[in-house]
């Protein structure tokens, strides 16, 4: 069974930094994007950052310059470097991936459990 964990959240005032990291592990053959997406609260989970397998990337334009989405390949782990943090990037954060897991080689989809950031003012 394959499983996404991420780690990495907390408490941090506005202007500092924080990296997130999720790390796949279980039954996999390979992996094709990963990427990082934030729920604040009352709102709907909305894409940061997409990182593909051949480390093509996209971010959501709100963290454009602040935020950066890089993986390691060798440990199934994928980063959420993010700085100049404001109060409104406070939420949950989770990670996704496209994941195929052994036999038959069928692309599944997959989330993490999520981790809390919050950014004071």
């Amino acid at each position: 069974q394959v499983q996404l964990v991420e780690s990495g959240g907390g408490l941090v005032q506005a202007g500092g930094s924080l990296r997130l990291s999720c790390a796949a592990s279980g039954s996999i053959v390979s992996i094709d994007k990963m990427g990082w997406y934030h729920q604040a609260p009352g709102k709907q989970r909305e894409l940061v950052a997409i990182i593909s397998r051949g480390g093509r990337l996209n971010y959501a334009d709100s963290v454009k310059g602040r935020f950066t989405i890089s993986r390691d390949a060798a440990k199934n782990t994928v980063y959420l470097q993010m700085n100049s943090l404001k109060p409104e990037d406070t939420g949950v954060y989770y990670c996704n991936a496209d994941i195929r897991p052994g036999s038959p080689p069928i692309l599944y989809n997959y989330w993490g459990q999520g981790t809390q950031v919050t950014v004071s003012s």
